[in-house]
């Protein structure tokens, strides 16, 4: 008797969660947090999402910037929201592989076990930056310079232990060589001090701001961290093209909510975000330097997995467990 009543209790609680399927979102604001500052490609993506998703539901879908601890106070936020689809994360190669792989003993959550991974949006690669300035035209010029000149070049990022910080790491090991990274509180500073002259290379998500700074001739793009070409700076050639062979390093974007959200929602955010990806916002994405391509949940959920496994054996060499 109480088996079938907990058969009974389950179908319910699929009825109404289908139910609320098909109304969702309704009339309620859906939040897609940032763990970032506005003016970054992480914050141009979750805009993009929202005005999509927005249109398509006839809701309100609101940004949310929380920046700070490398994305992780908007990635927790998500993780401890009301399990009801209305709080989303766009989550990132640097919120969901890169801090996990940091700050694993810290975290208050489980990065995967907490989360669910219904929308994959797609790859983008890393830009390498200089001032136009410099004398370098190449990447293989700056890595010779810096190699000649240890400790003489600095870099900016978005942040220490975030996805370009540590491709450069990762460059870094490779090549040998000694280049001082300068940390900022968001990718927007760090580019806006190497247009300015302050600072000689940044490196930052392709999409956004650094891909409109090198197409209007106010940075020089040095290499793109992905294994092939962007067919939006087709002229800049990749880090491995550059005399780094087997280097890679491409970032993704994609909307995350907690495990716990009713699987029928799920299916519809899903559903939902890969008509809109479909559309009209597939042009924009890919002018911005996105590779729009198709994931299930769970090849997503297996790609986190993987991506957290590869960052964490660079955390580890470059010596920033924790720090």
């Amino acid at each position: 008797m109480k088996t079938f009543s907990r058969i009974i209790l389950a179908a319910v609680l699929l009825a109404a969660g289908v139910v609320s399927a098909q109304n969702y979102p309704g009339t309620r604001p859906v939040r897609i947090l940032v763990g970032y500052t506005p003016g970054g490609g992480v914050d141009t993506a979750a805009r993009m999402m929202a005005q999509a998703l927005g249109e398509h539901w006839g809701a309100n879908v609101l940004v949310e910037n929380r920046p700070g601890a490398a994305g992780n106070i908007a990635t927790e936020a998500t993780a401890k929201a009301v399990p009801d689809g209305y709080t989303m994360v766009l989550c990132n190669i640097g919120s969901h592989s890169v801090t996990p792989a940091r700050f694993a003993k810290r975290l208050t959550y489980d990065p995967i076990g907490d989360f669910a991974f219904p929308v994959w949006i797609g790859g983008v690669p890393n830009l390498f930056m200089v001032h136009p300035s410099l004398p370098f035209k190449t990447l293989q010029q700056y890595i010779d310079f810096a190699r000649k000149n240890p400790g003489k070049l600095n870099f900016g990022s978005s942040g220490v232990g975030a996805s370009p910080h540590l491709s450069i790491e990762l460059l870094k090991s490779m090549t040998k060589i000694n280049i001082v990274h300068v940390p900022y509180k968001g990718a927007s500073q760090a580019l806006a001090d190497v247009i300015s002259g302050h600072m000689e290379s940044s490196v930052g998500n392709l999409a956004g701001a650094p891909l409109a700074s090198v197409k209007s001739g106010r940075l020089r793009g040095l290499a793109v961290t992905s294994a092939e070409r962007s067919a939006q700076l087709p002229d800049v050639p990749t880090i491995a093209e550059s005399g780094v062979p087997g280097y890679d390093v491409t970032g993704w974007y994609g909307l995350c909510t907690q495990s716990k959200v009713p699987q029928p929602i799920l299916d519809k955010l899903h559903a939902d975000a890969n008509k809109v990806l479909a559309g009209p916002l597939r042009k924009r994405f890919e002018d911005q330097g996105v590779m729009i391509t198709s994931k299930t949940p769970d090849q997503f959920s297996a790609h986190v997995k993987a991506e957290i496994a590869k960052w964490t054996k660079v955390v580890a060499e470059a010596k920033l467990e924790g720090d």
